[in-house]
């Protein structure tokens, strides 16, 4: 072996090492500091708990997962077959003059800040959602949900029309050969084929959707004292939470408490990256 070569080799083992223990780092500094809330109170307090209290130093994470997850399915649940039909069409169905330009403007899409949306939200959604519902404030649930229908297409978009263009040739032509329409082509044997990869791209943009902040954060009211009665009333959800009071926490309680969601939410991304593996692995 030729002196470069090794030398080569050592530097990308270095970088790799940076990567793995930049990693175990923060999961050992999120584990360590988080773990510290339960000598101030119990797990079960912790995990079960439905008040998440500042003032009375309460911490209860079911209002923070609450609204986590609501903002979460509800987005999924609108933006999946949305997104999914725009990656069937940008892949199998648009001319080639139409295709090019969809792809750019999905790139674009995906480029926009999380503060456009956000104010997007406050000027359109808000003052829809108060009217619509007669809500005091309009902020809430809904509204954070709606906007992160937005926000997780580009990620939905992009990765289910790769999986779908990945899918050999020789499968669109035997469908044909045997009579099958473009639409039958494409329901019995593309998606089925792309399942994996289309699986992937939900649990992506739905990892996009659990960890998006600053959007979310302007719109949904930032209640953490309990969970609200319906979706147009204040609540919250983990990153709106750690943003918010984090940088006001004087106390290490509240401190050690927001660490510790910091850490869930961790451990919920990872989750999701060995989902995506798993399904990866079924592709390949």
């Amino acid at each position: 072996m030729t002196q470069p070569l090794i030398r080569a080799q050592t530097i990308f083992f270095a970088c790799a090492a940076i990567i793995v223990l930049a990693v175990a780092a923060l999961i050992g500094f999120l584990g360590l500091y988080g773990l510290r809330i339960f000598t101030f109170t119990s797990p079960i307090e912790f995990f079960f708990g439905t008040t998440w209290d500042k003032t009375a130093q309460v911490f209860g994470v079911v209002p923070l997962l609450y609204g986590t997850v609501m903002t979460t399915l509800i987005a999924m649940v609108i933006s999946t077959p949305i997104a999914l039909g725009a990656a069937i069409y940008l892949a199998e169905i648009a001319p080639e003059r139409i295709r090019e330009p969809l792809g750019v403007v999905v790139d674009m899409f995906a480029a926009v800040p999380s503060v456009i949306f956000g104010l997007i939200a406050l000027a359109v959604l808000v003052p829809w959602v108060r009217e619509t519902f007669n809500a005091p404030l309009g902020q809430g649930i809904l509204p954070a949900a709606l906007i992160l229908v937005l926000m997780v297409q580009p990620t939905i978009i992009s990765i289910a029309s790769d999986a779908l263009r990945s899918v050999p040739n020789s499968l669109r032509e035997g469908a044909e050969a045997l009579g099958a329409t473009r639409l039958q082509m494409i329901m019995r044997v593309l998606l089925p084929a792309a399942r994996s990869g289309l699986l992937t791209a939900v649990i992506l943009g739905m990892g996009r959707a659990i960890g998006e902040t600053m959007a979310v954060q302007m719109v949904i009211g930032n209640i953490t004292s309990r969970i609200p009665p319906n979706l147009v009333t204040g609540a919250t959800t983990m990153p709106a939470a750690i943003v918010t009071q984090l940088p006001e926490a004087a106390l290490p309680t509240q401190r050690y408490a927001l660490i510790m969601v910091a850490f869930l939410l961790l451990c919920i991304t990872f989750g999701l990256i060995v989902l995506v593996r798993r399904f990866s692995a079924r592709r390949a």
